[in-house]
Parts: C-alpha cells; structure tokens; sequence
C-alpha cells in the first residue's frame, strides 16, 4: 500500500494547482546590488548574465566586483530588447556550450521574462534585477513571449518565482522616469482586472489576492503624484515596491484563477500594431483598464463610469494615456482597429473573463471613446 493511499484510507487526492507565490529571497535598498558576491556563490560557478543594452552599463560596475572577489565566471547575452524564441534558443545555447549553472537577469519586463524562460528550460537558479520599475516581471512566475516584430505571441507559466530578486533603488532610479509610470499603470490593473474576474470568489487565497490589489491601487492613487515629482523620496521608495513587487504579490497568491481581463487583452491586440511600438508595456496596459471600464458602462454598470472618471483624473496628474491619440494611435483607421479588436476577443483571450460577453464591434466602441464625459451616459 502507497504512503499516500494509507494516509488517505484509500480515498482520491484531489490537489489545488500549486502557487509559486514569491521570489525565494528579496534584497531590497540603495546600493544592494554590492552585495551579489555574497549570494551567487551559493548557486554555482558559472553565470550567464542576460541583459538590456542601457541595463548593462547600470549592473557592470557590481559585477566587475564579483569577478574580483569571487570565482564566478560570466557569459553574456547583451543588448537583449525582446522575449522571443529565437533569442530564447540562443540564449539555451549558451547556457549549454558554457556550462551554465546560474541565470542572472538584469534589465526591464522583456529582458527578465526572456531570461526566467531561459532558466526554466534548463533547470537553473535565475537572479532577477530589475532596472526598472515597469512591471512586475522580476517577481513573478510567468514569462510573455513576442514575436520578432513585438507583437504579443503566448506566455508561459514557470514553475516557481526566482530564487534570489534584487530591487536596487539606485539603480532604478537610473531609468527614465516614464517606465515607472507605465509600471503604476500597470500594477493599478491588478485591482480593476481581478475585481472583474475574481471580485466575488469564496476562496480564501483570492479573496487575499483581490483585497491585496485594492490596497495596491489605494497606494498608488495617495502616493504616484508625489513619487513622481520627488524621485529617489520615500513616495517614490514606496511606489516602486508596490509596482515591483507589491503588484507581483497577488498573481503569486492568487494563482491563475486571480486572472487578467480586458486591460491586458487590449495591450495584447495593441502590440500588433506597428505604430504602438513606442508605447511602453504598462501605458497599453493602463489605456486599456479604461477601455474595459467602459465596457462595463455599456453593460450599465454606473460604478465603472465613476471609476473611469477617477481614473482620467489620476492618469492626467501622472502623465499616463487617456486616448488613442495619448497612445500615438491618432491615426489609426477603423480597419487597423477592428484587427486589435479582433485578436482581443479570440477565443482564449482574457477579455473573455470578463462577466458578459463581448464582441469586436464593442470593443472598437470603447477604444474610441476612453474619454466621454459620464453624463453622456446618463
């Protein structure tokens, strides 16, 4: 008899899906990244660095200290601006001639999702460093992966968050001050896309997961306008936390059932324009929460064209898109849009998570009308 049968008295284990909730250990504060020397060595030898071009010049310096006072030997995949599968091969490539024993990734969404995939496949211990604080990528155990042409392709969900995360605020505050406000834009998603999806849930860790988001949003809104005009302060400290890792919290405890809904199939459709390319990550993202809110106005939900109202006010203190045109998209044609909506409703889209259904031509009317007074609809 099987331990699990006897333990049972026989009866079907019937397992929730697992949760990989956080990264095993966070090194947070000012000039952190200094002390990589005295945790890499306890992952292996030999490390392959994946990097942004702009994001190398900023870890460099802590690395050159490492070579000197350590035996760690370093590979590099530099100037790395997607998470593709060619640049995926590559990279496992390396990892393979060079006898890799340990990822570590420095660099913003694209950069750490690309490299927590390289890790995953191979069986490796990946740092995370984020130079950004964009997105919540170095927290958490999903990786989005692109087309060669930056057009959202599939993601994958990884077995278990990085095993050492370094949230260098020194570093961060390198980065140009719009990636930290594509972050808020972002992470206040959580708390309009899991309150859709997951809002009346009876389970316990969702119902965490969910109140945890409407705590993230509640900070942003109070301390975003003040993090923004005085970066490198305590506002800016906190907000960068709540962005980074904060924002990363709630898909860990929420799982895949605490799901992303119409804000980020938005961003999805989005990357398939050419003329979005400049947009960053959580700008779409943050277009794309008021795009849903208005879907849910059309569906006669008051609260939501309350919450939009706020929400524009919020966007125009900080500087986030509020339109098309915001976007850079002023002149996209009804056809170019009609193919974002397209892809955003396909079947196993996130907007289909939403409460209602929803078809493209819908869609198309939220997209163009991000900005309509609410006593229009009144």
């Amino acid at each position: 008899m099987s331990v699990e049968t006897s333990l049972n008295q026989g009866k079907t284990i019937v397992p929730l899906p697992p949760l990989a909730i956080a990264p095993a250990q966070l090194l947070r504060g000012a000039g952190v990244i200094s002390q990589l020397g005295q945790h890499l060595p306890r992952f292996g030898k030999r490390a392959l660095v994946i990097s942004g071009d702009r994001t190398w010049k900023a870890i460099e310096p802590a690395l050159a200290e490492v070579s000197t006072t350590t035996d760690i030997k370093f590979s590099y995949a530099l100037a790395i601006d997607q998470c593709s599968d060619r640049l995926l091969a590559n990279s496992l490539k390396i990892v393979n001639q060079d006898q890799i024993e340990v990822i570590i990734a420095a660099g913003g969404g694209k950069v750490l999702d690309l490299a927590k995939l390289v890790a995953f496949r191979a069986g490796l211990p990946i740092v995370t460093i984020p130079t950004t604080a964009a997105t919540c990528a170095a927290w958490t155990a999903l990786s989005n992966i692109y087309t060669e042409a930056g057009a959202f392709d599939y993601d994958v969900a990884l077995d278990r968050c990085p095993d050492l995360m370094v949230v260098d605020y020194e570093v961060i505050a390198t980065a140009p001050q719009r990636t930290l406000v594509a972050g808020i834009g972002d992470a206040i998603a959580k708390w309009y896309e899991a309150s859709v999806s997951s809002g009346s849930s009876d389970k316990t860790m969702i119902i965490a997961a969910v109140q945890q988001a409407r705590v993230l949003r509640d900070i942003l809104l109070q301390k975003s306008e003040t993090a923004i005009a005085q970066p490198g302060g305590d506002a800016w400290r906190e907000v960068v936390d709540a962005s980074v890792c904060l924002a990363g919290v709630i898909g860990g405890v929420g799982g895949a059932q605490c799901r992303t809904v119409a804000a980020h199939a938005v961003h999805n459709g989005l990357t398939h324009l050419k003329q979005a390319k400049g947009t960053l990550h959580g700008e779409k993202v943050a277009y794309g929460i008021l795009v849903q809110l208005r879907l849910e106005e059309f569906n006669g939900n008051q609260l939501a064209a309350t919450a939009r109202q706020q929400l524009l006010k919020f966007y125009a203190q900080i500087g986030l898109p509020q339109n098309l045109d915001d976007l850079g998209l002023g002149d996209v044609t009804l056809k170019e849009l009609e193919q974002v909506a397209a892809i955003a409703c396909l079947p196993n889209s996130d907007i289909h998570h939403l409460p209602f259904a929803i078809h493209e031509q819908q869609l198309v009317a939220a997209m163009v009308s991000t900005t309509v007074p609410v006593a229009v609809n009144q």
